[in-house]
């Protein structure tokens, strides 16, 4: 990978607001962090890598049942949306929700969940948005895209960046009828519709950050 070289989109987007939001894990605040821990991380790390790979929807994906520790010096219980190390963490009410809304869209990994005391805490899964669709509107978006050569194809390829901010159209033909989705080649949390969005807000879980794409 080289360098990319970022060019700045200047077409006006028309405004589209309230059609579709970024989802992930809202901050604490004062520099707080979930009061989490996985406990066998070192054992969930494949070979060659640095880090747990997010649920890919693979049976037995990781060797053994993913620990989770409450540590509350480091912080409170979890709530219902947390993330650590790029990896949901996903409460079953709300594993519950979003299977009812778009299962095919999802992959969770149940684990285990220990309080500070060792006794059994609530329920708990890691969680991933598999699905990945190309659906940008790039002409009626404003976003930064980044050129990046692919030595393998020997072509440069589309990056899109919302670093600086940015405002996000997405194509409903493309989309279709699924909930939530993540835009290829762009490194951003998952997207969901307005479905989703109003599902989300009703049930007032905590910890989920909703931010409309076309003001981000």
């Amino acid at each position: 990978m080289t360098d990319p070289t970022a060019i700045e989109i200047s077409v006006e987007a028309a405004s589209h607001k309230g059609e579709f939001f970024l989802v992930d894990a809202s901050f604490l605040g004062n520099s707080r962090v979930p009061g989490i821990e996985i406990a066998n991380e070192e054992k969930l790390i494949h070979p060659g890598m640095n880090v747990v790979a997010r649920p890919d929807g693979m049976p037995d994906q990781y060797p053994e049942r993913p620990h989770l520790v409450h540590v509350p010096e480091k912080g409170g219980m979890p709530r219902d949306l947390e993330e650590l190390a790029g990896i949901w963490i996903v409460s079953e009410p709300l594993k519950q929700l979003f299977e009812q809304m778009d299962a095919e869209a999802f992959a969770f990994v149940a684990c285990d969940f220990s309080l500070a005391d060792g006794s059994p805490g609530p329920q708990y899964y890691l969680g991933n948005v598999l699905r990945r669709i190309d659906a940008l509107d790039e002409a009626s978006s404003r976003v930064r895209i980044k050129l990046d050569h692919n030595y393998q194809t020997g072509e440069d390829e589309k990056l899109y960046s919302l670093v600086g901010g940015a405002s996000l159209v997405f194509k409903q033909n493309i989309v279709g009828d699924v909930h939530i989705f993540r835009q290829d080649r762009m490194g951003a949390p998952p997207i969901c519709d307005r479905a989703m969005f109003d599902a989300l807000s009703a049930a007032n879980f905590s910890g989920i950050r909703l931010r409309d794409v076309a003001d981000i």
